[in-house]
């Protein structure tokens, strides 16, 4: 509908029509006599109408079916190609692409005349466009130029659609004049056949938008998030032990990664800490959650596990300090743990876990065991008592401790996961770490894994040849009296001697078996036994009794009779302890370290 046309028969538009028609001012004070006529003329109690002050409307722009398609397409503000033909040539391009590559000749195909499309990689997309009638779309991809660009290609039926009209009738009257010349009749009408056929060729719409600033953005918001991630990481393995220990008897590795790509830092860590006498604590643990929160409670229950297993506690009682530590730090942490020790004269692993996953146990043969299940709830969930329990690790097997992230899956039940990882565990074989590697692999933990995973793999090799002749173990049952030190003395010296130890290294040994036996026959009870043991790395000699109170070192005075023994096994050995065994007595031990 005309508005225009039909406006005249509305109500009060011919005045404001009138009102806009009439350009000339009209003085203030004539326009205020004409009111205040206008005003005596009306009835009593009418009121005066105020004049219509409405602004005019804008002059109306265009309709979108007066633009023809070229005009449109020239005054987006995307770049604009359009392509005719199964060689995509150049029909036109907008401003806006020569704006942002530069002039393009029409009638060339696009290999040839937009090289900025391959830098984009759209050409391989256009044949599936032009086959597939589907649009396809190139998202941030960067010009030899260094801007990006979101490139999206869509079909169109036929090109001839953005041609002006002008260019259409001067194609018509071109075909009509070469038809009406008669040595060109021929001519004229492949011409005009050709042209039609072009015309209606199918084609593809390529426009694309600079993204240059959002891909800048973005690269500078990966960047970042790299580097937050790789300190998160810093931090994260600070917390863990740089060097692991490695114990005479056992050959360990463990391996961590973190999981995810973000930068929160996660709970999972292990320690290896030597107790002296031969023995070997194993720890693995899992924060629940991350973040520094998670990262903080690892580090202070990690500390607190070095600092209980200094006091050579069984494992339950360790597990029961580090929860009650773990309420005291953060009681809506949830933590899990296992702590075990390694105990070379007895070949198994005494252990307690706190709602952590069992250990696996591949023996020799291919047999993998399965620890029993946790001995109490996480750590920090209080009021209960923990117990040990203990699984075999004979010479030749494989011990492997490890966090949930190795074997839990969305889609499948944790049970099922361990059961992989005890299928894989069977088929492993080689060094501790290749152990580990093979391990991580089989259970499928790439870069990309959402959870965080720690691995600790304890070997107890089988040791033949000249290398097992680096390790031996002697004891001798003692009944007390006064002929047991010299029955230790005598022992201890055709032990040492038979090992081939230097004269000084025997000569040690001895005054040091003498000493703890003596010990022993005064504060502890029977029944009482010596053991020697050495190793390719030292020697270590042990006293058991059946009294758990612990000896202490002391100054003696000089008036005082006793009170040097253990100041002389201090002075004398590299290193000594003392710690109470499961049956109620105690064990009191010296090492020395062997020459290389």
């Amino acid at each position: 509908m005309n508005f225009t046309r039909w406006s005249a028969r509305l109500p009060g538009t011919q005045r404001r029509a009138a009102a806009r028609d009439d350009r000339s001012p009209v003085p203030a004070a004539r326009a205020e006599y004409a009111q205040a006529q206008a005003a005596a003329t009306l009835p009593d109690g009418a009121l005066p109408v105020p004049p219509d002050t409405t602004p005019a409307p804008a002059a109306p722009g265009p309709a979108l079916d007066d633009l023809s398609a070229r005009e449109i397409l020239g005054r987006l503000p995307v770049a604009v190609a359009l392509l005719h033909g199964p060689d995509h040539r150049v029909a036109y391009v907008n401003e806006a692409y020569e704006t942002a590559f530069g002039p393009r000749p029409s009638g060339v195909p696009a290999a040839e005349a937009l090289p900025e499309l391959a830098e984009l990689s759209v050409l391989p997309l256009l044949d599936q466009v032009l086959r597939s009638g589907t649009a396809r779309t190139v998202k941030s991809r960067r010009t030899a130029g260094g801007g990006s660009y979101t490139v999206t290609c869509t079909p169109v039926a036929a090109w001839n659609g953005t041609a002006d009209k002008d260019d259409e009738k001067a194609g018509e009257k071109a075909g009509e004049k070469a038809a009406d010349n008669k040595t060109g009749e021929k001519t004229g009408e492949k011409a005009g056949e050709k042209d039609k056929q072009a015309r209606g060729e199918g084609g593809v719409l390529v426009y694309a938008a600079d993204v240059t600033d959002h891909a800048e953005a973005a690269e500078r918001l990966r960047t970042s998030e790299r580097r937050h991630r790789e300190t998160a990481v810093t931090l994260q393995r600070s917390l863990l032990p740089q060097e692991l220990e490695q114990p005479d008897d056992l050959r360990i590795a463990a391996t961590y990664q973190p999981g995810g790509t973000d930068a929160a830092v996660g709970g999972d860590w292990y320690d290896v800490i030597t107790l002296g006498a031969g023995r070997t604590a194993l720890v693995i643990g899992d924060v629940m959650g991350r973040g520094v929160r998670a990262a903080a409670v690892m580090g202070q229950l990690r500390t607190a596990v070095r600092a209980y297993a200094r006091l050579d506690l069984p494992p339950h009682e360790v597990i029961q300090l580090l929860d009650g530590l773990a309420s005291e730090i953060d009681a809506t942490q949830i933590a899990t743990c296992v702590y075990a020790v390694h105990d070379p004269n007895e070949g198994q692993l005494v252990y307690a876990s706190a709602g952590h996953l069992p250990m696996l146990v591949r023996d020799a043969d291919g047999t993998v065991s399965r620890a029993a299940d946790p001995t109490g709830p996480p750590l920090g969930t209080g009021g209960w008592v923990h117990t040990s329990g203990t699984i075999a690790l004979p010479p030749g097997s494989t011990a492997v401790l490890y966090t949930d992230g190795l074997v839990e899956r969305r889609s499948e039940d944790i049970d099922e996961g361990v059961a992989s990882l005890a299928r894989a565990l069977s088929g492993a074989k080689g060094s501790p770490q290749v152990v580990c590697d093979r391990l991580i692999r089989s259970l499928g933990v790439t870069a990309e894994h959402d959870d965080d995973v720690a691995v600790l793999v304890v070997q107890h090799p089988a040791r033949t040849g000249p290398n097992a002749e680096l390790f031996h173990n002697a004891a001798l049952d003692l009944l007390g009296g006064i002929e047991a030190t010299p029955r230790a003395r005598s022992f201890a010296t055709g032990v040492l001697t038979s090992w081939r130890f230097p004269a000084e290294l025997r000569d040690l040994g001895v005054l040091a078996a003498s000493e703890l036996v003596a010990n022993s026959l005064q504060h502890g009870t029977p029944p009482m036994r010596l053991g020697l043991r050495r190793t390719d790395r030292r020697l270590i000699i042990e006293v058991t009794d059946g009294d758990d109170h612990l000896p202490r070192r002391r100054q003696a005075e000089p008036a005082d009779e006793a009170g040097r023994g253990i100041e002389i096994i201090a002075s004398i050995a590299t290193s000594w302890g003392s710690r109470r065994t499961p049956g109620g007595g105690k064990a009191v031990w010296c090492e020395f370290a062997l020459p290389r």
